[in-house]
């Protein structure tokens, strides 16, 4: 696979959006090992691109100042970018819901400017990233970016032959992933802000469960789609799962930390258990090991077959891919999985000497 990446990347030019988040600055190391000949960092935040800057200090790199809402701004970039890695969004779950408007114009209408520069300007891959809040939506985050997926799948049809074969022309797909642990804004770092105030960790609910992925492993999906993926399809990395409580006291344990935690109930748009994959979808993608790959529908816009013909099949039988069916990992197992993190070693070291 990984003669894959270096056939692929080597000597081509990367765009990403929202390329100053954890994802960007991640995926860059992975890149640069395999000879890209420029990646472009496209993102709004001057103070975050001068310290990417700064601390990659790499030739290659180039920052552009910019923001996916504006149509002109993306294409100033796409002109000989031969593929596309879109992660630029507001991920928050909060924010998404106190400003679901601002969700719309860089979840959705921001990602079909993306898709659209890309597509005029024939690059070769576009790669959509998305979220399991996406599956059976209940937030502004989710529900935005499940439109983002089907604004995906629907221009990628453009590119798919009757016979499900791609067409030449630019290949758009997507990846979907869970929590990443130790991402910006997640609840690890969260976690360990409160630890360092001496606060109990809050917990919404006990019982909760969320996917555990780390950042390695997000970039390394993103990079087999890159390589591997067929247009419209979206891919999925499975992953292990924990409660809340456990994933609390695998980091009081971690720093041997003794107030613990309280429970303090499910906030504005938070789910008991995030689905990765619907039942639905369950039914017609392919178990690829290590991944779910799910073909789009294929409907396409012949309305009479939408509306008189479909197929049956027995959906009662397939159960979606949730945070609560998922591998469950105990105190000990996710204490294995944190220890990993290499943030979470340094916060360890500066942890103990500090005295704490």
């Amino acid at each position: 696979m990984q003669e894959g990446f270096k056939e692929k990347i080597n000597n081509k030019v990367i765009l990403i959006t929202g390329g100053t988040g954890s994802f960007g600055n991640t995926v860059i190391g992975s890149l640069l090992k395999y000879n890209p000949k420029r990646i472009i960092i496209f993102s709004r935040d001057e103070k975050k691109q001068f310290d990417m800057r700064n601390n990659y200090d790499n030739p290659l790199l180039k920052f552009f100042i910019g923001d996916v809402r504006d149509r002109e701004s993306v294409e100033s970039v796409m002109n000989g970018v031969d593929y596309v890695f879109h992660a630029a969004a507001l991920k928050q779950v909060p924010t998404c819901e106190f400003f679901p408007i601002e969700a719309v114009k860089t979840n959705i209408l921001g990602a079909n400017n993306v898709i659209d520069s890309a597509v005029r300007h024939g690059v070769k891959r576009v790669v959509i990233l998305s979220t399991d809040k996406a599956v059976y939506p209940i937030n502004a985050m989710g529900m935005t970016k499940a439109l983002m997926e089907k604004v995906m799948i629907s221009r990628a049809r453009d590119t798919i032959n009757n016979d499900g074969k791609d067409k030449k022309g630019t290949i758009l797909c997507g990846v979907r992933y869970g929590n990443v642990l130790y991402s910006r804004g997640s609840v690890i770092p969260y976690f360990i802000s409160q630890l360092k105030d001496g606060s109990q960790l809050s917990i919404t609910n006990l019982d909760m469960t969320r996917f555990l992925l780390r950042l390695s492993d997000a970039v390394g999906l993103v990079l087999y789609t890159l390589v591997y993926g067929e247009s419209g399809h979206m891919y999925i990395r499975k992953s292990p799962a924990c409660t809340l409580e456990t994933l609390a006291k695998a980091v009081c344990q971690i720093f041997n930390y003794k107030k613990g935690y309280k429970e303090v109930g499910l906030r504005a748009g938070e789910k008991m258990h995030e689905t990765l994959v619907s039942a639905e979808e369950l039914l017609r993608s392919s178990d690829l090991k290590e991944y779910y790959d799910i073909p789009p529908e294929s409907q396409g816009l012949d309305y009479n077959k939408y509306f008189s013909k479909g197929e049956k099949i027995a959906v009662n039988t397939v159960k979606s891919y949730t945070s609560q069916n998922s591998t469950r990992l105990n105190v000990s197992q996710t204490i294995d999985l944190l220890m990993t993190l290499p943030e979470i070693q340094e916060e360890l070291r500066i942890y103990k000497k500090n005295g704490r």
